[in-house]
């Protein structure tokens, strides 16, 4: 898989134009605190900090769209502008403060939660945009997420039917070596790695029982390194797809956490 064709954006001009708004953002900032004194509760230091919190308010509007993705036309439109309106709003909080370390508590968590939540959906669409793209070039296997543990159960049953009148050496073989790792899902972040997870190291002790089965064995050896194969890759399946679920626990608390200390510093703004 090339990493260009992971990395390259699908809409190249949102990319540069958000570019272009950042460069501005700070260009902007460099040249007021040059030639005025810079403060966040004045001037161009409050518009950068007013116009951040209502790009983090439109940014939460996302999971709130509609089926016909008004008023951007499209889902495809509505998560570019997710993605990349999340980075502008970043750079205005860092125009926002100064450029400079936060005061106080609730500064420096308002600072880390933006952080965490824009580079968290950064990773997130890598994550969307990698993974399908590893699963359908690295493995021949599909499968629907739920259904994952059924089919491994299907596999043990018939691997356990084919060592039924096996000799000690395979029956042993399989007791100790293949069973266990057959009797249920593997999951692992080493698939996100290598979606073929180290795939011949495993099969390499298939090739070595072959030569102490007797003959009309060896072909009963090959058919379980074939289910050994096709469970490995449903391991992989369970364990990338858990990833693309799973990951949205890091994004979507930490932006409901901004939004509310976002409030809550709004709010102490205006009284006091």
């Amino acid at each position: 898989m090339r990493l260009g064709q992971i990395v390259r954006p699908k809409r190249p001009l949102n990319l540069n134009l958000t570019a272009i708004a950042c460069i501005f953002v700070l260009l902007t900032y460099f040249v007021v605190s040059y030639r005025w004194p810079f403060s966040p509760k004045h001037g161009a230091g409050l518009v950068f900090g007013v116009t951040a919190a209502t790009l983090f308010v439109f940014e939460m509007l996302y999971p709130a769209r509609r089926p016909r993705a008004r008023p951007l036309g499209t889902a495809q439109a509505w998560i570019q502008a997710h993605i990349y309106m999340g980075a502008i709003a970043f750079c205005l909080v860092l125009a926002h403060s100064g450029l400079s370390w936060p005061h106080g508590a609730i500064g420096w968590l308002l600072l880390l939660l933006s952080f965490w939540t824009v580079v968290s959906g950064i990773v997130g669409v890598w994550l969307q945009k990698f993974i399908p793209a590893s699963l359908a070039e690295g493995l021949q296997v599909e499968a629907v997420y739920e259904r994952i543990p059924e089919l491994v159960k299907q596999l043990l049953d018939e691997s356990d039917g084919l060592v039924t009148e096996a000799g000690d050496v395979l029956d042993r073989f399989y007791r100790n070596e293949v069973r266990p790792s057959l009797s249920k899902v593997q999951v692992s972040w080493a698939f996100l790695f290598d979606v073929r997870g180290g795939r011949e190291r495993a099969l390499e002790p298939f090739r070595r029982v072959l030569r102490f089965v007797d003959e009309h064995e060896k072909a009963i050896v090959e058919d379980l390194m074939a289910i050994y194969q096709e469970k490995m890759e449903l391991d992989a399946q369970r364990s990338l797809q858990g990833i693309l679920r799973r990951w949205l626990i890091l994004h979507v608390p930490a932006a409901g956490l901004l939004m509310g200390l976002l409030t809550v510093h709004i709010v102490s703004w205006i009284l006091y």
